[in-house]
């Protein structure tokens, strides 16, 4: 097969002597005025502005070159090594609106893309050898190097689609398999015909890509470049070009229909990063966060293969129609594939909404409250928010005389500031929740001026890495007053910034769009003092979980904003319970003395090492054992997803009429009930609740 690449490199090298003395020129002035717009606004209005040095141009450099070469497939090291001569300069070509590292970059990048199509087809265009003893690929491109000649680029471009093409032929021979075992008389097509199969597969996927990346304009990647300006100052301050930010806009006013999950870029593949509540992936309860995005299928129809996909064109295969059917093919956190169907809908917002359930333990009467957004809704038609709907959920919990409250703020990835300030006011009497500091100002305590508390009983509060930003802010003051137990995982998501998106427009008097930037204005502050920047919240009482060794979170974004502190503001100790640090104690001895909790701890440590893999078998039977080492050893951990609890979870009083008359709400308050049964991590947080006590001469309000 290769021995054909030696007619071609020549022609190849030929091709590059013309390209590689042709320079791109822009006449447009509209992308060196942008440059200028962007350093101006970043300098001036960020919260914590870079120094345009030689670290930063180090940066820029690094961060460009990854995002247009994720895997190491077009770049050669000759390439990389005539970059690296402006590695330290990108700073003093923003300052002087000199593009030319760009255009190198750029150029070379799109000569390399073009080379590439040959590439592809050549391989693709003969049988592979699926038998080749202790073949392997390295699929983590932080440990392999850039190709030295082409003939090393053509070798990985091989292994690449080799890889590709041995995935589709896997699944299907174990499709032919499971038509045999349906139906004995079926005659199953050849290792051959679906080798070939495969092939072709695998070249109608990287045609389709050629096709989308041949759509993309010098605008898209000059996009590209000014975004790795822009994130170097943090990961949440992003460029919109005009046509993204017309789409930012609609997904802000509107409702768009998918399968409601936010996904992110991550290397060459595409990873769930969230799962909205009241989804259909949310629902299904088979995709979760971490998961990688492997294929995307309508329906019936082939899979495409989305590895090396821009995020944006993932995300319009993934989209769809409310009542279509979409397949992913997904590589989940324990190194399994799998095929997840999902209906895609709207994002149901009664299930956004504060919903609670009533627990009998031990003969005493308990209450949970799920909060799974801090909302607000100025919508005349249909006002709600997150605070009334709290108060009035306490007071019918009220009328059934719990003795204790679970707020459930798991996945729950923030929303309004000001409801997270009035919902703390709920459980505290007046005083500050939060500080909030722009730069180069004091920070400004935001407090809660309302004196009444709405539930002054006991109060646990659940949380897990998924808790993010206005959580965070709630489960700090909670923390810090020592009004509640915080429960769950190591710690909280750890987002403590705040984003505001500017229009670019408003610097020039251009006649064309140049977009807007969303910047990062403000930082959150703990009243202790801590920023919940990086840390989050580190939970009284820690609960191991499947993330519990991986890097979930901000700590996980490139360029993050540090931790650091402020003064504390004045507050006083809630301190009406008896036994605080005792029920944490106790809890935290029953953690370690209970054996699903011990498998869930081994089980995470498992899931970190398989993450941490990334070298893939190029033999069938490697692979194919591989697989099936993955399936078994995950079988180990069986058990933790068939625990039960003996609780019994029911609506409260005023909810039942509505079950009678809405068929749909019952089925949704079934499942919710049966989740909660089998929630080891709810049952640990009741026990806890169920401890905690008040102090005799503190008097529980319940009207």
């Amino acid at each position: 097969m290769l021995r054909k690449f030696k007619i071609l490199l020549p022609i190849l090298f030929v091709f590059s002597l013309f390209t590689s003395f042709q320079t791109t020129v822009n006449t447009d002035p509209k992308d060196k005025i942008l440059l200028t717009i962007l350093k101006y606004v970043l300098l001036q209005g960020h919260y914590e502005p870079q120094q345009i040095d030689d670290a930063f141009s180090v940066k820029v450099y690094d961060e460009f070159l990854e995002r247009l070469d994720p895997s190491k497939r077009y770049f050669l090291q000759s390439d990389i090594d005539e970059f690296s001569t402006y590695k330290t300069q990108i700073d003093d070509q923003i300052n002087s609106e000199d593009l030319s590292f760009f255009f190198l970059v750029y150029n070379r990048f799109t000569q390399r893309t073009e080379e590439s199509k040959t590439y592809y087809k050549e391989i693709l265009a003969n049988k592979f050898n699926f038998e080749v003893s202790d073949e392997t690929l390295e699929v983590d491109p932080e440990k392999t190097p850039y190709a030295k000649t082409k003939n090393d680029l053509i070798n990985l471009w091989n292994k690449q689609l080799k890889y590709n093409a041995l995935t589709r032929l896997v699944d299907k021979i174990s499709d032919e398999d499971d038509k045999y075992k349906e139906d004995s008389t079926y005659v199953k097509k050849s290792t051959d015909k679906l080798e070939i199969e495969s092939r072709e597969a695998t070249l109608s996927n990287m045609n389709d890509l050629y096709e989308r990346i041949d759509e993309l304009t010098y605008s898209d990647w000059f996009t590209t470049y000014v975004n790795s300006i822009a994130e170097t100052f943090d990961p949440h301050t992003t460029y919109f070009d005009p046509s993204v930010k017309k789409q930012f806009d609609i997904s802000m006013a509107g409702k768009l229909e998918g399968i409601g999950a936010r996904l992110q870029k991550k290397n060459d593949y595409t990873r769930v990063d969230e799962l909205i509540s009241g989804g259909p992936a949310w629902k299904s309860g088979e995709l979760e966060v971490g998961d990688i995005i492997l294929k995307v299928a309508q329906g019936n129809e082939a899979p495409l293969d989305i590895v090396g996909m821009r995020l944006d064109h993932a995300i319009e295969f993934i989209k769809g129609k409310k009542g279509t059917e979409v397949r992913l093919t997904v590589k989940k956190i324990d190194g399994n594939i799998k095929v997840i169907s999902i209906i895609r809908d709207i994002v149901e917002l009664d299930e956004t909404f504060v919903k609670s359930s009533i627990i009998k333990k031990d003969g005493r009467t308990f209450g949970v409250i799920n909060l799974p957004k801090f909302y607000i809704d100025f919508d005349e038609k249909n006002f709600r928010n997150s605070t009334t709907d709290m108060a009035q959920e306490i007071e019918r919990l009220k009328k059934e005389n719990v003795e204790g409250i679970l707020l459930d703020l798991r996945n729950n990835g923030g929303g309004s500031l000001q409801t997270a300030i009035e919902i703390s006011g709920l459980f505290i009497n007046k005083g500050p929740v939060v500080q909030v500091k722009y730069r180069d100002r004091n920070p400004d305590i935001k407090n809660d001026t309302d004196p009444k508390i709405q539930w002054n009983g006991p109060l646990v509060v659940l949380v897990n890495e998924l808790s993010a930003s206005a959580s965070e802010i709630f489960a700090a003051a909670m923390q810090d007053y020592h009004r509640a137990v915080i429960i769950g995982g190591k710690q909280t998501y750890g987002k403590g910034t705040v984003q505001s998106v500017l229009d670019l427009n408003k610097y020039h008097n251009l006649d064309e769009d140049l977009g807007a930037l969303k910047i990062t204005i403000q930082k959150f502050y703990r009243i202790n003092g801590g920023s919940t920047q990086m840390e989050g919240v580190h939970s009284d009482i820690m609960l191991p979980d499947r993330y519990s060794y991986m890097e979930i979170g901000e700590r996980d974004s490139k360029n993050a904003l540090k931790f650091d502190k402020v003064a504390p503001a004045n507050y006083v100790l809630w301190n009406n319970y008896e036994n605080y640090d005792l029920t944490i104690n106790n809890s935290k001895k029953r953690i370690e003395n209970n054996k699903y909790f011990k498998l869930i701890d081994e089980n995470a440590k498992w899931l970190k090492r398989s993450q941490d893999e990334s070298l893939v078998y190029l033999n069938m039977e490697d692979y194919k054992n591989d697989l099936e080492n993955h399936k078994n050893e995950s079988m180990k951990y069986k058990e933790i997803g068939e625990y039960t609890s003996n609780l019994t979870y029911t609506s409260p009083f005023y909810e039942k009429p509505l079950l009678e008359a809405d068929e749909d709400l019952a089925e949704k308050r079934e499942a919710w009930h049966t989740n909660l049964k089998k929630d080891i991590y709810v049952e640990e947080a009741l026990n806890v609740l169920s401890e905690l006590k008040l102090k005799p001469q503190y008097q529980l309000v319940k009207n």
